[in-house]
């Protein structure tokens, strides 16, 4: 397999050399794995501070900046950050008005961002956590138990950040997190395995006409295979998967997600089905979001991630964000 690295064992450091000379606006600390908006702390702003497992860019880091993550810690791919990280992180963000972990539902960042909030109060610092498990495909897996953290990390990250940059308490900031995952559900599907620089080859066996239905972000198996379908046939499951769980009543946030692999021209020709689904169910779409931002290496596949929304929710939605992967109204 060919890989645009030197080596795999330096892989994370070269990546984060690269985007602290891509963007001076981030303070890059490559030798403790931690990436911080270069203004932190930002006086009267509770922090907010995510991360995991490297491989799912931009997740996190390229969402650091002003109106989304006040810090990122990056893991070894597929391998969570170190509780070290995470409380050097919380320390470079706080204010004095609290820190909030967003945490993906992966066992290992689970963990580990439970140490580093009891870490973190150790040093004065006031923590509160929000738990990410959006993923309607299966309840447990080989990263979780229970459901696991993908595309509505994105979502939450965005609208606690926003509400964080208004200045909003660390207890509203967390409630408003809290309403945004318990509103969201996503489902991913994989076209390709994934091959990780340190292994070289793929981690699990998709033979070439199958697909894999309800795929996690590491690989973790989804619910079933099937012969390769349609763009049109892949939006009628995967969208009514996620109707079936979320039932809205209110309109939708959409994130049409890409797994790392697929071109954005595909990717708009799946949103293009994902949005006809929609219309059939009569489901009301608030705003879509097609792109890149939750993947898995070189994983060809997508999600599909919707989140029902009331008016300040989307208010959030739309406030103003500046970040390496996330950017408008600044």
């Amino acid at each position: 397999m060919r890989m645009l690295i030197n080596v795999a064992e330096t892989v994370v450091a070269d990546a984060l050399r690269g985007m602290a000379a891509a963007h001076p606006r981030l303070t890059v600390d490559v030798e403790n794995r931690v990436v911080v908006r270069s203004d932190a702390p930002v006086a009267g702003r509770v922090g907010i501070v995510s991360g995991g497992g490297s491989g799912h860019e931009p997740l996190h880091a390229g969402f650091v900046g002003p109106g989304m993550l006040s810090a990122a810690c990056p893991g070894e791919v597929f391998t969570s950050p170190v509780p070290d990280q995470m409380v050097r992180a919380a320390a470079a963000v706080d204010s004095g008005q609290g820190v909030l972990f967003v945490v993906k539902n992966y066992t290992g960042d689970v963990l580990n961002f439970d140490m580093a909030a009891e870490l973190a109060e150790d040093e004065g610092i006031q923590v509160a956590k929000v738990l990410v498990d959006d993923d309607v495909a299966v309840t447990d897996s080989s990263f979780t138990a229970g459901r696991r953290g993908t595309g509505a990390t994105l979502f939450v990250e965005k609208i606690a950040g926003a509400a964080a940059e208004e200045g909003a308490p660390l207890e509203r900031v967390e409630a408003l997190a809290r309403q945004v995952n318990a509103s969201s559900r996503s489902f991913g599907v994989a076209l390709s395995a994934v091959t990780t620089p340190a292994k070289g080859t793929p981690t699990f066996d998709l033979p070439p006409g199958e697909l894999e239905l309800g795929i996690g972000i590491h690989g973790e198996p989804g619910r079933e295979r099937r012969p390769m379908m349609t763009s049109g046939e892949i939006a009628d499951f995967a969208v009514d998967a996620v109707l079936d769980d979320l039932r809205p009543t209110r309109p939708v946030l959409v994130l049409v997600n890409g797994m790392g692999a697929t071109p954005l021209l595909e990717l708009y020709g799946f949103n293009a089905e994902v949005q006809r689904v929609l219309t059939e169910r009569g489901v009301a779409v608030a705003r879509t979001l097609v792109g890149n931002y939750v993947t898995s290496l070189d994983m060809a596949g997508c999600s599909v991630t919707l989140c029902q929304v009331d008016e300040e929710l989307l208010r959030l939605w739309d406030a103003p964000v500046e970040t390496p992967a996330l950017r408008w109204g600044r």
